[in-house]
């Protein structure tokens, strides 16, 4: 009896150090995350060791609701296997492999926000050895671009507080982004009294996080060049990854400190004449006021001012006063404006000039300016003859007589200048002009018109006569700008005659001579005719040709007689209706057209018994 109670003693004991042997021999290893997408698969791997064989094992996978309760999704053992019923993975799961490898896989299919769990794989032996091990599944979704939107309004430094500068939003990711503030490429962070980062995140009706943030500062002057951006960061498999926002910047009110005011057209120097713009800006941005004050004159609220038609009187200094809309802080600018002027040209003498023949005289030009000046003489407006104030005239003669102009200009400025003129007459007897022909023929009873240019100082009278003693009327009568007096006649030519113009003034006279020869009609010069000799060399020419087809005539004709020469049907007989001694009859036959040609020296035609030919009648 006690043999056998210390037997099963024994083997009792052996049975448990089997068991704890088993139990403490079951060792499960798994990784401690697994990240995949959304709808993306999952496989989680189980890996262990076992002393038991793959039929003494149980593999169960489960997942943990709340952080405390289990939920069983998979069973297997050494006679079956089967994926748990009525579970949110019923439909999406599959375990390979059955232990004898010492691996088994879990694989979720369209794995879902939800699926974020922890996964436990358990394995037990038939001696109650048993080990598990966690798995936990991260699901990710990559979220839109950030927006980013500015404050529509500026923002002023005088503020007492950090105001908003911008919005920055994220939607559309899991698991949460995060945002981060820049400014210049700086990172912004909550700083009490100076930066102030609000961020707030919803989650939407499909699990998905939306992240806004709002940066605010307590702006400076320096703020208005910076440049702001956001960017969100968010986790996928196995890394970070960034997104940034587009830059933005910010409008900051900033009173002035100084006022500038320039002359933004005409640019360089002002004449009289111009219109001129001038400006007026402070160094801030705040709302302010502008106006302009010249002397005594203001004019009205504007940053620009605009004077028309300047003149002389309007140089000077030009201020302009600006007024701070939110300080109330006045602040001044000054232009300087000078306006140049170029006075009309003053000439001397004054007046006509008025020079004996070999005389001299001095004239000057001068025009008062703001800016030096350069002066050129004219004659009669295109010749240049002298630069300089001072015009000198020497040993004065007709050709001396004109208009003398001058010109000043000041060469600083394009478009400057002044002119004066200067009449010089010479004291002279008149000269004629003579003609090109004073000779003229006409027909008889034609109007024949004269024309007669005569110069001088005093201008000359016109007075014209005819060889006969009469004085002829004066048609027209002109004086041209270069001091000529044009004087035209006319009278009806009835005979050979002469006709004077006589010119004259105080200091004497010039005369000249037509001479006007009537042409009769039975005088008239016949019209040309052929020369003889040329007539005569063709008559010749003609009449041996005449001669020669005579003698042609003949000699066919004596053919013809002698029966050389045979018709369409044997001799035919020539009947003359009209016989002339001095007749040639020549007739020419073809084979083809059967025409006849016959010829007579009296050009008279010759009739045969058929005449079917054309006939050729020459005259001896």
């Amino acid at each position: 009896m006690a043999v056998q109670d210390s037997g099963a003693l024994l083997v009792g004991l052996l049975l448990l150090f089997h068991t704890w042997g088993a139990w403490a021999a079951v060792e499960v290893s798994m990784e401690d995350r697994v990240e995949v997408f959304r709808g993306e698969t999952a496989q989680i791997t189980c890996m262990f060791t076992s002393d038991d064989g793959v039929g003494a094992l149980m593999i169960q996978w489960s997942y943990v609701i709340k952080g405390v309760e289990r939920q069983r999704i998979y069973y297997q053992d050494s006679t079956t296997n089967e994926v748990e019923r009525r579970t949110r993975f019923t439909d999406r799961i599959s375990v390979n492999g059955n232990g004898a490898t010492g691996q088994v896989v879990l694989t979720i299919r369209d794995v879902q926000l939800e699926d974020e769990l922890d996964f436990i794989c358990q394995i037990k032996s038939l001696t109650d050895g048993h080990g598990e091990g966690l798995t936990k599944l991260k699901v990710f979704v990559i979220p839109e671009p950030p927006t980013i939107e500015a404050v529509g309004k500026g923002i002023s430094i005088n503020e007492q507080n950090p105001s908003k500068i911008a919005t920055c939003e994220v939607i559309n990711g899991f698991p949460r982004p995060n945002i981060t503030w820049y400014k210049n490429g700086i990172p912004q962070y909550n700083v009490p009294d100076v930066v102030n980062v609000l961020a707030s995140s919803t989650v939407q009706s499909s699990g998905l996080f939306s992240v806004k943030s709002e940066l605010s500062l307590m702006v400076t002057k320096e703020d208005k060049d910076a440049t702001f951006y956001c960017d969100v960061s968010f986790f996928v498999p196995g890394e970070t990854r960034m997104f940034e926002s587009k830059n933005t910047t910010i409008t900051v009110h900033y009173p002035s400190t100084a006022v500038n005011v320039w002359v933004e057209s005409p640019k360089g120097k002002i004449k009289e004449g111009d219109s001129i713009e001038l400006h007026c800006s402070g160094d801030g941005n705040t709302p302010s006021i502008f106006n302009f004050k010249h002397k005594d004159v203001e004019y009205g609220e504007s940053k620009t001012l605009v004077l028309k038609n300047v003149t002389r009187l309007q140089t000077g200094d030009y201020e302009c006063h600006s007024m701070d809309m939110d300080t109330y802080e006045e602040l001044n600018g000054t232009v300087n404006v000078f306006v140049n002027y170029l006075d009309p040209a003053v000439v001397k003498p004054d007046g006509p000039a008025e020079l004996a023949q070999g005389a001299e005289m001095m004239a000057t030009c001068n025009a008062l300016s703001s800016l030096n000046t350069q002066t050129t003489w004219f004659k009669d407006g295109v010749q240049m003859i002298s630069k300089g104030p001072t015009l000198n005239l020497k040993d004065a003669t007709l050709d001396t007589a004109g208009s003398y102009m001058c010109v000043v200009t000041a060469p600083e400025i394009e478009g400057m200048e002044t002119r004066g003129m200067l009449e010089v007459y010479v004291q002279s007897r008149p000269e004629i002009t003579k003609p090109d022909n004073t000779d003229i023929e006409e027909s008889f009873e034609n109007i024949v018109k004269l024309e007669c240019q005569a110069r001088g100082f005093p201008v000359p009278t016109v007075l014209w006569t005819t060889s006969d003693g009469k004085v002829l009327k004066t048609a027209s009568q002109e004086e041209t700008k270069d001091g000529v007096l044009l004087s035209v006649t006319s009278l009806k030519v009835t005979s050979d005659i002469m006709v004077f113009c006589n010119a004259s003034n105080e200091y004497g006279t010039d005369m000249v001579t037509f001479n006007i020869k009537a042409i009769k009609p039975e005088t008239a010069i016949p019209p040309k005719r052929i020369k003889k000799e040329g007539s005569g060399v063709i008559i010749a020419v003609i009449i041996i040709c005449i001669l020669l087809l005579a003698i042609l005539g003949s000699v066919l004709y004596y053919l013809y007689k002698k029966g050389k020469i045979c018709g369409r049907s044997g001799k035919q007989d020539l009947t003359k209706e009209k016989s002339n001694k001095d007749n040639i009859v020549v007739e020419m036959k073809s084979d083809n057209t059967e025409e006849a040609v016959l010829l007579g020296v009296n050009g008279e035609k010759q009739p045969t018994s058929d005449q079917s030919g054309e006939y050729l009648d020459v005259q001896k």
